[in-house]
């Protein structure tokens, strides 16, 4: 990832992610998307739609929204599931860091909620960037 991908990652967290049906047929799905330790990752549940996708075929492209209506970037990718229980907490609590800015006002009702909901990341390895960005 260069210096420009980076720098706009940093900036913009509103993307959309494209996987892919058993048929072929692209599904999409609006996500928030950050930079935690370099690594481009976004949240997600073991029942999402999107989950089972990736299982099935890694390969994934974001369009992450810029903040004009014309920037965006496109990024080809190849998407790495993290999955292990307490880890993913910590993992989702550091994304949540980066998208909010903040940490959750509760924190044992976040730790809970993450439980509950069976909280994931997708962890997004990127192969091509393009785009106006």
């Amino acid at each position: 990832m260069d210096d420009k991908v980076r720098d706009f990652l940093e900036r913009h967290h509103d993307a959309v992610m494209t996987t892919l049906k058993k048929n072929g047929t692209p599904h999409v799905a609006r996500i928030g998307a950050g930079l935690v330790d370099g690594r481009l990752q976004s949240s997600g549940t073991k029942t999402r739609i999107r989950t089972s996708h990736v299982l099935r075929d890694p390969r994934s492209t974001l369009m992450v929204l810029g903040g004009t209506r014309w920037e965006w970037l496109g990024l080809e990718t190849e998407v790495r599931v993290i999955d292990d229980d307490d880890g993913t907490i910590a993992e989702n609590l550091a994304l949540y860091r980066v998208l909010a800015g903040r940490d959750p006002d509760d924190m044992a009702d976040y730790e809970r909620g993450m439980r509950d909901e069976q909280r994931l990341v997708y962890e997004f390895d990127i192969k091509r960037a393009y785009g106006q960005y």
